[in-house]
């Protein structure tokens, strides 16, 4: 997959620099495997907003996403390779020897034809799914699971990966994307590779209107608003503001909110670099 620039035959063209989706299969997705989808626009079901500056956007379905991987020692094969407008990584159909299918989050590499497999004593190959405690040192995985059987939650965007680094005792060590280092239960599965659609964070949307599409609306600053409206509001001119801040007055810029007795801090050896 590569990154594809413009001509600059319009505004919105002269600074795009797109995909070129040459990774993708079909357009067409598995009908038993898309749901309905419906907008909130940013509000909860009492219909108040709580998420500022979302709505609108293309109308979209939802691909149904196998994350758990739970079809044991049934090879499957790789039917397609697919855009999924829900996500930033690319998702593959899988044709199971049982009649089955299923849509995964698609490593880099994995090719339509190809055949994966999840299980306990399954090579440790492209897309196969095995448990952490049979993952060969060093090797690069994605799609990991923070919880025996509940599914992989852990670098699943675009371009992301970990690497299992060591085991101690019933725990695995892994290096997370965000080179934070914490432990894992040795029971949790991952995939083996890094997550395709690693150009994506090249691309540029080019125009405001490509932003609408994606249903993000335009976000306003709170030094441009009044004092009724955010605590860096008001003021004559151009002021600064103060101290950078939430509209809800949790400062920014630095400043720690995780909770200090959360009990996963346990679990976690050495924090994110800043």
């Amino acid at each position: 997959m590569a990154v594809k620039r413009f001509k600059p035959v319009t505004p919105g063209t002269r600074f795009r620099v797109g995909a070129d989706y040459s990774d993708v299969t079909t357009n067409v997705p598995e009908k038993s495997l898309v749901v309905s989808i419906k907008k909130s626009g940013g509000r909860n079901n009492t219909g108040k907003m709580t998420m500022r500056y979302l709505g609108g956007g293309h109308k979209k379905s939802y691909r149904l996403i196998d994350f758990k991987r739970d079809k044991k020692d049934i090879p499957a094969k790789v039917a397609t390779i697919e855009y999924d407008p829900n996500r930033t990584a690319r998702i593959a159909l899988l044709h199971y020897a049982d009649g089955e299918k299923r849509y995964i989050i698609a490593p880099a590499g994995l090719t339509v034809g190809q055949t994966v497999v999840a299980g306990e004593n399954v090579a440790p190959e492209v897309g196969n799914t095995l448990p952490l405690a049979n993952i060969p040192l060093g090797s690069i995985i994605h799609n990991i699971e923070l919880n025996p059987g509940q599914g992989g939650s852990i670098a699943r965007s675009a371009g992301t990966y970990a690497q299992l680094s060591a085991r101690d005792g019933k725990y695995a060590i892994i290096k997370l994307p965000s080179s934070e280092t914490r432990m894992i239960l040795l029971t949790c599965v991952a995939t083996i590779g890094s997550v395709s659609n690693s150009e994506k964070s090249n691309q540029v949307l080019g125009k405001a209107g490509r932003n609408r599409w994606l249903g993000r609306r335009p976000r306003v600053r709170g030094v441009a608003m009044n004092p009724v409206d955010h605590p860096m509001g008001g003021g004559e001119g151009r002021t600064s503001g103060g101290h950078p801040r939430s509209r809800t007055g949790l400062l920014a810029k630095g400043y720690k909110t995780r909770y200090k007795k959360k009990t996963s801090n346990r679990y976690i050896i050495e924090r994110r670099k800043k």
